[in-house]
């Protein structure tokens, strides 16, 4: 999940992708920490039913740049 700023510099999470692996979901953060625009990125995993929307909590793998320390909200 990539981190963003607002117009007033505050932090936002951008949108959540759906990676395979642990490993992947490494990679793929660290390529978004340095994409245009954003200020970090967090690699994490969590458990949940798709269709019912219904996820558990986060489990934080790695932080990549700029992210903000309470991101318990994932």
């Amino acid at each position: 999940m990539p981190f963003l700023q607002d117009d007033s510099g505050s932090p936002v999470a951008g949108g959540a992708e759906e990676c395979q692996s642990s490993s992947s979901a490494l990679r793929r953060a660290e390529a978004l920490s340095h994409a245009p625009g954003s200020i970090g990125a967090v690699a994490f995993s969590r458990t949940g039913d798709p269709m019912t929307g219904e996820f558990g909590d986060a489990l934080l793998i790695k932080k990549f740049g700029d992210v903000p320390d309470d991101i318990g909200g994932l």
